[in-house]
């Protein structure tokens, strides 16, 4: 069987196995991996360690799988999300689209591993290793060249028809097929800024460089301390994640057609405001136990309890959340906990301000 055949196979499969889109490349050193180095060295990464310590996998592959010489790179789209949960504990706290539902790793990673085994089925005695990003991939490097997008100055992987609210995964394989690698798509940021513009950190130091020291999403998920007090309020009432630098770019919004959020803060009816006044509460006054066993399906067991709790403070701090004075005065003298909450505190005693 050859390349065009299996893509082909693969593309006759396309209702049925639900992937936006999908490439083919050679395994090769990144074509980005010297930039990767560089914001290594600047400490860009923050507090994630692995990624430094994963950087000689990602230049070359066959380090810790010795037979990898091509990837079949596959898009999953999550949004809508495709495996959106109505048991999910929260029901209006601000997260990134991409947490509604399941937690991908999960779902998506057993979906390529069926077509992997369908694979092996064709190709007797090849393997094929699928992986997610927890695995040490530069995924959009090798999504780029394998013709899924441009990588934009948001640092996201974009695709003119697809915009880019979708996950990346791989199938490895020790295929070697003499066909060239895929068409790239050239870059269309043109002279935008709207990502860079919008982030309210400054994240975005410049196109195509992401501190993820100051990135929201970083603050909310992977750190694993508390935010820096200059940078808190610009949190905003982000509890998990952030995606205002992919909702304002405009090939989001041509392929979604104005149904992405870009307030920095959400308007809230007074409905809304109530339910996420419980979400928060819930999360205060809940044990590390039970936040651990009510959010272990999802993507926002990431975070921890701890960071869960780190969140709540800072939403309820920035949103002047009064109603949660009590929860947050229980938290007050807190071994990890208690300075931010005392700055939470003094939030709510300052007078109201309206949110924008």
């Amino acid at each position: 069987m050859t390349l065009q055949e299996i893509l082909s196979h693969i593309e006759g499969r396309q209702t049925e196995w639900d992937f936006s889109h999908y490439g083919w490349t050679r395994l090769e050193r990144p074509l980005s991996f010297s930039i990767y180095q560089d914001w290594l060295k600047k400490g860009m990464q923050g507090d994630m360690s692995y990624l430094k310590d994963h950087a000689p996998v990602k230049e070359d592959a066959t380090r810790k799988w010795p037979r990898a010489k091509s990837a079949f790179v596959f898009a999953q789209a999550y949004y809508p999300h495709p495996e959106r949960s109505s048991h999910l504990p929260l029901t209006q706290a601000r997260t990134s689209l991409y947490s509604q539902g399941a937690d991908y790793h999960h779902w998506f990673k057993e979906k390529m591993e069926r077509v992997s085994a369908e694979l092996r089925s064709f190709f007797q005695g090849h393997e094929f290793l699928p992986l997610t990003d927890s695995s040490p991939v530069l995924e959009r490097d090798l999504a780029y060249r394998a013709g899924l997008g441009w990588i934009g100055k948001n640092t996201c992987l974009i695709h003119p028809k697809k915009g880019s609210l979708f996950f990346i995964g791989e199938i490895y394989s020790s295929l070697d097929f003499s066909e060239s690698t895929a068409t790239r798509i050239p870059d269309f940021c043109g002279n935008c800024t709207r990502c860079l513009d919008i982030c309210p950190t400054g994240a975005l130091t410049a196109p195509r460089e992401l501190d993820a020291r100051k990135c929201i999403s970083y603050l909310t998920i992977e750190s694993r301390g508390i935010a820096e007090e200059s940078i808190r309020n610009k949190i905003g009432d982000w509890f998990f994640g952030c995606d205002l630098c992919q909702t304002i770019c405009p090939w989001n919004q041509k392929t979604f057609k104005n149904q992405l959020v870009t307030d920095l803060n959400l308007q809230l009816t007074p409905d809304a405001e109530k339910n996420l006044e419980e979400d928060l509460r819930y999360i205060l006054t809940a044990s590390g136990k039970q936040l651990t066993r009510d959010f272990a399906a999802t993507s926002l067991s990431r975070s921890g309890s701890f960071g869960l709790k780190r969140n709540a403070l800072v939403v309820i701090g920035n949103r002047q959340m009064r109603s949660l004075k009590l929860e947050v005065q229980a938290l007050l003298e807190h071994k990890k906990l208690g300075e931010l909450a005392h700055w939470t505190l003094s939030c709510l005693e300052r007078p109201k301000v309206l949110t924008s």
